[in-house]
């Protein structure tokens, strides 16, 4: 029997996140703090939204585009929350995630051999998809010392006559990290420079508590440049519900849509509906959310502070991203012991590249009880470290 599989897909590896945990899954009293999802119910009014769509029937298609009726709150949020102005009809589609929306716009604008500038440590998924796009990743390392900000300096240093493409996964999962207006202009400038396009994944932009998100569509210049994406699932408790989107200019979103109809045919009907419900009725429900989050955040860098645990004070988000540099471990090998010695689960920085080594990502998309919890354990795991 010849080989049924594509030599290309053989050669990705799997998600680094996942690992650790199909191992909680069945292990008894593990705590794990990697996945990235809030650990809130949905809000009861977008929940209600769902439910009424089933009462009424509404379980048909809707346009490949999205609902109209989506679209335009979409539109109305955006220039609510940057300023900018999109066109519901011919710039704006829904995707089934933001993950959905990322491979759309990679493979509606590469061309075999085209370069893709991926900030690292980022998500997962930036480089497989361009792989599957027939892109080239060019990893660009983000350092600690910048506040794993994206510099226009480090860009300028993986340009090449190829580079076509540039993400920007801010606010960042894993570190934290966030670009503020100024370092957006410094890096739009680079981008006019050398006539780049960008991809930016905004799904954190409502969970950002010492400034407000700024969006690289509001620099003036770069909104023509630029595929925003974001999503319902971080911001509104709505992960399951499968829902993102994308805005850009209608050159490239109709080949998106293209791609999107043959595909997927469009997003889930019910979710489309209670989107809407998210948009105009739960700014509310983000800021109780985002402020709870806020209060995680101070009580992990305070507790990591308190066992000399170094890290990074993230401004974004539900991530933090200590280091573990000075126990003379990987990543891995960290994580694992952890794991297996205290049944708490993190994933290991080199899951989201390899200038990740060095480092844990340790969600607190969790309750304070659990997050104590694991803390604890996590103090006593580095107690023994100490002392062999």
């Amino acid at each position: 029997m010849r080989n049924p599989l594509s030599d290309k897909i053989v050669t990705i590896p799997p998600s680094g996140i996942r690992k650790f945990f199909d191992i909680v899954s069945e292990m008894k009293d593990a705590i794990s703090l990697g996945v990235g999802e809030p650990d809130f119910d949905t809000p009861w009014h977008i929940r209600e939204e769902g439910i009424y769509s089933l009462e009424k029937g509404r379980t048909f298609y809707t346009s490949n585009a999205g609902l109209k009726e989506l679209k335009v709150e979409i539109c109305r949020y955006i220039n609510r929350r940057q300023e900018v102005a999109y066109d519901p009809d011919h710039e704006v589609m829904v995707t089934v995630g933001g993950s959905e929306a990322i491979d759309l716009a990679l493979r509606a604008m590469l061309n075999p051999g085209d370069e893709v500038l991926i900030p690292q440590p980022s998500y997962v998924s930036y480089v497989p998809c361009t792989i599957l796009a027939d892109g080239q990743p060019v990893i660009i390392e983000l350092e600690e010392k910048d506040q794993f900000k994206l510099t226009a300096e480090k860009l300028r240093e993986k340009l090449t006559p190829k580079s076509k493409i540039l993400i920007l996964p801010f606010p960042n999962n894993p570190t934290g990290a966030v670009m503020g207006k100024e370092d957006l202009e410094e890096i739009a400038k680079v981008i006019e420079e050398h006539d780049l396009f960008v991809i930016s994944d905004e799904i954190y932009s409502e969970l950002t508590y010492e400034q407000k998100h700024v969006s690289i569509v509001a620099i003036p210049g770069m909104k023509e440049r630029t595929v925003l994406i974001n999503g319902f699932s971080k911001s509104y408790a709505m992960t399951g519900w499968r829902l993102g989107y994308a805005c850009a200019p209608a050159e490239i979103l109709k080949q998106m849509l293209k791609i999107h109809q043959f595909a997927i045919m469009c997003a889930p009907t019910t979710s489309q509906y209670a989107a809407v419900s998210a948009l105009r009725n739960g700014d509310g429900d983000v800021e109780m959310m985002r402020e709870s989050y806020n209060q995680r955040r101070r009580y992990l860098m305070h507790a990591f502070r308190e066992m000399g645990l170094e890290c990074f004070e993230p401004y974004g988000a539900f991530y933090t991203f200590p280091s573990i540099k000075r126990f003379g471990m990987s990543s891995d090998e960290f994580a694992t012991k952890l794991l297996q010695e205290e049944k708490v689960a993190v994933v290991p920085g080199t899951a989201f590249g390899d200038c990740g080594e060095g480092y844990l990502r340790i969600s607190y998309a969790y309750s304070l009880e659990n997050l104590k919890e694991a803390l604890g354990r996590i103090q006593r795991f580095i107690q023994k470290l100490e002392q062999e």
